[in-house]
This record gives structure tokens, C-alpha cells and sequence, in this order.
């Protein structure tokens, strides 16, 4: 577990619930009456870390308070997730973590410790940007359908940072149509996958537009497509899914981690903290970060977000569930 106190000086790090939250007796006129905790569900260094130090950073400066960040990975979150179920709803202790943590823990985990849609409040859901499918060069393929081609005549390993992610989805629904099925090969995150693929272990990845920087501009990789309805402004060449002919509803959802307080959370308390985000959104820091990244989009509102759980979340978990992945 790494905690860091985040100072004013750090360069770097509406609907009430999810229907879910109701507004508790807190007096939010008084918030916040002290340091402000985020747990964060992933390790130090990552995306998620890294956005709950930038945006953490920018509530600190504008609120006058430290926000301390504590990282307690595990369990795709959970057990971060857990631990913010258990807090005072006094707009004190906050956890950002994965979209698994909220949707596809349901199917990953057996006897789930607390119920995504009634125990917390929605604060803001952050967009973690397209993740492009990338196809070694020693395939020769140089868009989706020849990459489909080339996986009905040629054993094809195709890596994911997990079982249950996206990339492990998409393999599901491309093997749909393929008698010659493409073999997910399933990592602990991202930097152990592109290693392999850029090793030529690896016929094809899926993975972050950052994290995969390094296949992409020494020519070892090729993006191919990239997920939801826009084309991404980094890749602005590379059409979308939908654009070569796939008609999967996942490959039009979108990635995402998310900002949630317990429930009970008073919905002033949420609306302000909602408000924090997408004022950081447009700062210096954070649009760096997004660019870093090769995220298009920053935090959402509280109306926004809760629309793309309520609308898009069910599709994920179904998604996931589809896999047939034992709960563990």
C-alpha cells in the first residue's frame, strides 16, 4: 500500500447517485474539514494513478486542503473499492479505479464484498482513450479485414493485460467468425505484453496508445483500428472498428475509469467534487497528461457520467460475462 500527500506545489502528480446514493445529513456548507483521501485501485504509475495525482493535485489547490493519494491494488479494485464502501459519507474519502471495478468485478469475482450500484455515489467518470489494435509487422497486414485474413489461415496470438478486458473481448468477438480461432494471451498488465510483442511473440496486441508508443514508432507495430465511434486524434489515419464493417455493440463503448464517493455521499458534496473535474479537465497539467496519454476527452460531469453507466455499463458486464471466465 503507497500513500502520498499530495502539496499545493505538485506539478504532476445532475443526478444524485447511481441510484444508488441518497443525500446524507452532512453539512456539505462545511466541506471539506480536512485532508481529502483518494484511494486509488491500481498500483503507483499507471494511468489511474497518475490521473488521481493530477486531478487530486488541481481539487487541492482550488479547495486549500492536501488530498493525500493511497494506493491499494488488488482484485481489479476491489479491494480499494471495499474499503470506500466502508467510509463516513462525509466527503472525506474517495476511490478512483478501474470501469472493472464497477461492472465486470460482477463476473470476476465470486461473492463480490459490495454492490457497485447501491454503495457508492457517482462523482465523475474519466474517458482512458481509445486502445488500438496493433498487428506485428511480420503479418503484413495493414488494416482490420486482411488482419482477419490473416488469422483464418495463420495461428495468431493475440495479447491482452488481463483476462476479462477489453482485448480479451474483442479476441471473443472476433473468434466468433473465425474456425481458426486467435489465441488471447493473457498478461498482468500492459509492460510485460508489449515486451513480448516486441519480441515477436506476439502477432497482435491491444493495449493503451501510450504503453504501445514504443511498437508503433520503431515500425515493429502497425494500429490497425481503434474502438468507439470517433477516430482518435493521435491516430487520425487509423478508421475505427465500426468504420471497417464490425457491428458489435462493444466496439463502440468506451474505456474509462471512474471517481466515486460512498453512498449516502450529500449530493452537494458530489455536484462540487463533480465540478472540481471537469474545471481540472481544462488545466494545463491535465491537458498534458491527456496528450501523453492519447486521451481525447477529460473528466465528465456527474449528468454525463451517470448516463454512460447506466447506458453503456450493462453492455460491458454482459460483455464480460460472455467470456465465460470461472469467478474467482
Amino acid at each position: 500500500m503507497t500513500t502520498t500527500t499530495i502539496s499545493r506545489r505538485t506539478a504532476l502528480a445532475g443526478a444524485a447517485g447511481l441510484c444508488l446514493a441518497v443525500p446524507g445529513p452532512a453539512r456539505a456548507q462545511a466541506w471539506p474539514s480536512g485532508p481529502i483521501k483518494i484511494i486509488c485501485g491500481t498500483a503507483a504509475g499507471g494511468l489511474t494513478d497518475i490521473f488521481s495525482r493530477a486531478y487530486g493535485d488541481f481539487i487541492s489547490r482550488q479547495l486549500g486542503v492536501p488530498v493525500v493519494v493511497e494506493n491499494r491494488p488488488g482484485a481489479s479494485g476491489a479491494i480499494a473499492a471495499q474499503s470506500v464502501k466502508q467510509a463516513a459519507p462525509d466527503g472525506q474519502t474517495f476511490v478512483l479505479s478501474l470501469s472493472t471495478t464497477f461492472l465486470g468485478n460482477r463476473v470476476l469475482i465470486r461473492n463480490l464484498q459490495y454492490d457497485p450500484d447501491k454503495d457508492f455515489t457517482m462523482i465523475s467518470v474519466l474517458p482512458a482513450g481509445h486502445l488500438p489494435l496493433v498487428a506485428h509487422r511480420s503479418t503484413g497486414v495493414t488494416n482490420l479485414k486482411e488482419f482477419l485474413d490473416f488469422a483464418k489461415s495463420n495461428n495468431v496470438s493475440l495479447g491482452t493485460y488481463g483476462a476479462g478486458t477489453f482485448p480479451h473481448i474483442l479476441t471473443f468477438e472476433f473468434n466468433k467468425a473465425l474456425e481458426r480461432k486467435i489465441v488471447p494471451v493473457h498478461y498482468r498488465g500492459e509492460a510485460p505484453m508489449w515486451n513480448d510483442f516486441l519480441g515477436g511473440a506476439l502477432q497482435a496486441a491491444v493495449g493503451s496508445y501510450n504503453a504501445a508508443t514504443p511498437a508503433l514508432q520503431t515500425g515493429t507495430g502497425r494500429a490497425i483500428a481503434v474502438p468507439t465511434t470517433r477516430r482518435m486524434k493521435k491516430l487520425p489515419d487509423v478508421p475505427t472498428f465500426v468504420e471497417q464493417g464490425t457491428t458489435a455493440r462493444v466496439f463502440q463503448l468506451r474505456s474509462w475509469v471512474g471517481l466515486f464517493g460512498p453512498a449516502g455521499l450529500p449530493d452537494a458534496i458530489a455536484s462540487r467534487l463533480s465540478a472540481l473535474m471537469v474545471e481540472a479537465g481544462k488545466s494545463e497539467t491535465i491537458l498534458k497528461v491527456l496528450d501523453t496519454f492519447g486521451i481525447d476527452d477529460p473528466a465528465m460531469s456527474r449528468e454525463e457520467s451517470l448516463k454512460v453507466y447506466r447506458e453503456e455499463g450493462p453492455e460491458w458486464v454482459e460483455a464480460t460475462r460472455q467470456l465465460g471466465i470461472n469467478p474467482g
